[in-house]
């Protein structure tokens, strides 16, 4: 919460949070679960894209792959991405990109 908010904007905050819980994720949930609502996501697929988009690839190391290997688990799991087969004509692909945090 917010310094700036008073006792009763900190609890009308709350109890407004509170009766909309469902739209917010949780462990049950991780992506939230707003039902009803759709979100148009316009994805540029022109060519030439971004110069920052065409850095060429190279290989993950050990580690990168163990931590790739979860997260794209979980993604599938969620159905927010699915597998692309090599046959399947598909607009667009994301490339992975790992971070490391220290």
């Amino acid at each position: 919460m917010s310094l700036h908010l008073t006792y009763s904007q900190e609890n009308e905050l709350s109890a407004l949070l509170y009766d909309h819980r469902e739209a917010f994720a949780s462990d049950k949930e991780p992506l939230g679960a707003i039902i009803g609502h759709e979100v148009d996501i316009i994805l540029n697929i022109e060519r030439p894209y971004p110069p920052l988009l065409r850095i060429p690839a190279y290989p993950a190391s050990p580690k990168s792959i163990e931590a790739l290997e979860i997260h794209i688990k979980e993604l599938l799991d969620l159905g927010v991405i699915r597998k692309v087969f090599h046959d399947e004509e598909v607009e667009i692909t994301t490339p992975v990109i790992v971070a490391w945090h220290n």
